[in-house]
This record gives structure tokens, sequence and C-alpha cells, in this order.
């Protein structure tokens, strides 16, 4: 499947379709390459303009009532402004969709340039305060800030599922066996050079074999998702110890002194396995809801919305699917209205392509917090439903409805 967007895009063409007629998604496209091919010459072609990545993927947003069909049209594009403004007019030469009427009007060209530039602008003046109000590190604070760099820099990918590890794998007779590369990353950061990361919840056959020949401890994030993982590995690797971060949190976040006292802490894997079929079912809801710390300091708490999702049994299942499939890959599927994937960008790049897309957009799921400054771009993109792992948001914050992978 294509991407959303070319990471080099530099505009998006909007253009608005009215069709006198039933039409489906595919027929539009399919009018678009049809209609234009030939019309602005070889140069111009859409087919080898998108195979050569100077256009990218054509989102068609479309809706019928009344037995016509109205939506819109998103192209991104690498092209100059001359050329994109040259496929934009184009469009509106389209005059049929299948045995229907229909006209297309180009409403706007988005420089997206112009968006990145104004994040870029008020990131820069973050950055400066927070350069302003601090002193310059010591001696020690730089030796150390380097040594971090260094030992980060020696991930690798180990085996034949290519798996995120530290440098020591082979040579060290026990292992740790943690869910992602960022995981791994911490673990490196901190001195610890024989972690390697499952990416995912499915066991690959990597883990199964190293386990067969090294003292394993499994190292998982301290929530439901953490204990799943156990499970998983119980069923096909030979796991000697467990390690679970502190409640709440996840082996990537947690500080040198938590990730000590978590290694010190190890318990073998019957122990941890009578502990987790023993807890109290109502405990699995309510498992991300903390009381605050008693320190003066508060801690940020996140709370998981104690609301049951009206879905269908299908799409539960659909949506638990693809939570599964995207844990530890710090991804996010963009869904429309019929719960279609229309694309995956890296959640680091989510609040962006929502504000780019600005609409169209039905659902989002992704691995990571829903937190306010995501529902804030969501509810300016009208999209229905936030599906995370977890959320800091309440829902009498938002009408955006917000899911969990425990309410699932």
């Amino acid at each position: 499947m294509g991407k959303l967007g070319l990471v080099t895009a530099k505009y998006i063409v909007h253009a608005q379709i009215t069709v006198e007629g039933v039409v489906d998604r595919p027929d539009v496209i399919g009018a678009i390459f049809g209609q234009t091919e030939g019309l602005l010459g070889s140069d111009l072609e859409l087919r080898e303009l998108q195979r050569n990545g100077k256009i990218g993927r054509i989102e068609v947003n479309i809706k019928t009532t009344g037995g016509k069909a109205k939506g819109e049209i998103i192209i991104p594009s690498s092209l100059d402004k001359t050329e994109t403004a040259i496929i934009a007019a184009a469009l509106e030469t389209i005059q049929r969709i299948g045995p229907c009427n229909a006209g297309i009007s180009s409403t706007k060209i988005e420089d997206v340039r112009v968006s990145k530039r104004n994040l870029v602008i008020g990131r820069a003046k973050e950055l400066l305060k927070d350069l302003t109000d601090k002193v310059l590190p010591d001696s020690q604070e730089i030796t150390e800030e380097v040594s971090k760099s260094v030992r980060m820099m020696e991930i690798q990918e180990y085996g034949k599922d290519r798996l995120a590890a530290g440098p020591a794998i082979e040579d060290s007779e026990e292992i740790i066996v943690v869910e992602g590369r960022a995981d791994v990353l911490n673990l490196l950061r901190n001195g610890i050079k024989n972690g390697i990361a499952m990416n995912g919840t499915s066991v690959p056959q990597t883990i199964i074999e190293l386990s067969k020949r090294k003292i394993v401890t499994a190292f998982v994030d301290g929530d439901r998702g953490g204990d799943l993982i156990i499970r998983e590995l119980k069923q096909v690797a030979e796991i000697d110890f467990v390690v679970k971060a502190p409640d709440g949190k996840e082996v990537e976040e947690i500080t040198k002194k938590e990730l000590n006292k978590a290694l010190r802490g190890k318990a073998a894997l019957e122990q941890i396995t009578m502990d987790i079929e023993h807890k109290p079912k109502n405990n699995v809801r309510n498992s991300n809801v903390r009381k605050r710390p008693t320190t003066s300091r508060p801690r940020e708490t996140r709370v998981s919305p104690t609301y049951k999702s009206k879905l269908t049994q299908k799409d539960t299942e659909k949506y638990t699917k693809m939570l599964d499939d995207l844990m530890g890959t710090r991804g996010a599927y963009i869904l429309d209205e019929e719960a279609n994937i229309l694309g995956k960008v890296p959640t680091s790049e989510l609040s962006t392509t929502i504000k780019n897309l600005g609409s169209g957009v039905h659902t989002v799921v992704f691995d990571g917090v829903i937190d306010i400054d995501l529902i804030k771009i969501a509810e300016r993109s009208e999209i229905k439903y936030l599906i995370a792992m977890e959320s800091k948001v309440q829902r009498p914050q938002t009408k955006i409805r917000i899911i969990t992978k425990n309410n699932l």
C-alpha cells in the first residue's frame, strides 16, 4: 500500500468532485488516470510521475447522498509549483466518471513547506528559550552524554528476523528480551548491551532459538500488554526469568535507577505466571488508573477511559488486530469511514499528517498515548475515533470517541 503522501512532497492539490450518480473511489481514480493520459505530454503523465515518486498516492474521499456523489480529491506533489498547477488544472477536464456526468474543481494548492516552516519557527523559539533558561552543562555531564550516544550507536540487527539488539548478544550467556527497538536503545543508553527486541507481540523464531542456548530474561512494560507478552513467550520459548517495569511505565522510558532496581528484582517465570493468573479480573479494566504518589511532587497519571466503546464485534476484532500489529512499531494507521486503511505513518508525523489532510479521516489507530494536543488537532479535522494503547484524556474533555487497548 502506498503512503498517504511523499516525505518530499512540496505541494498538495485539493479538488472538489461532484458526480450525477453513484460511483466508488476506484472509479474516480481510474478516471483521473485514464482521462488525463496523453493530455499533458509524456513529461507530465500521471502514471509515470507516480511511478517515479513525483506524485504521491491519490486520495479520494467521497460520499453518496440522494443518488449523487460528492467528495474531495487530494494529490501530494513534489513537482515545482508550475507543474503542480498544470496537474490541478488537468483534473478539471474530467467530465465523466463511468456512465455518470461529473465535475471536478481544483480549490487550492497547499504549500506543505509553509506549514513545516511555521512548525520550525515555533519549535526554534521553544528550543531557544530552553537554551537560555539552562546553564551550560559541566564536563562530567558532557562526558556522560557523549558516552550514552556512543553506546546507542552500537545497536545492530541480529538473526534472520533482523531484530534490534545490543552488540553483546552472541557473547553473553544471558540475554534480555524486550518488546521494541526503543527498549533496546534505553538499555544501551544505560550500559546494558545484551538486550534484543521482539519487534511486536509475536515471538520471532530468532528469539525461540536463542532461548534454547541462552539464559533468557524477559523485560516487559508494567501494564496489561506486558502480561500478554509474558504469556506469549511462555508458550513458545524457554524463558528463565521475568522483569516488569514499574506500574504504568514502559521499558523505553524508565530511568537508570528504575531499570537497575527492576533487574535486581527479577523473578522466576513460574512465580510471575502465578501472579498474573491470580490477578482479579476487575483489575484488568483499571490497570492503568494509578493513585497519585504521596511525594510532594505529583506525577502525571495515564488514565484509560472507563466507558465501553459501542463497536460491533467485527470492528472490535479489527481494531484489536491493528493495535497488535502496531505494538512496538511507533506507527499509526489512518482509516476512512468504512474502516479502510488509507495509509500508515510514524507517530512522530501523525499530528502533521492529520493537519495536512484536513478532512476525510474518520479513525486513527496508533501505537502510543492519546494526549490533549492530539485531541485538539483531531477535533479540528473532525476525526470521530482515536484508538491507542493508552490515554491521558478523560472522556468529558472531548466529543471524540477515545478507545484504548483495555477497552477493546
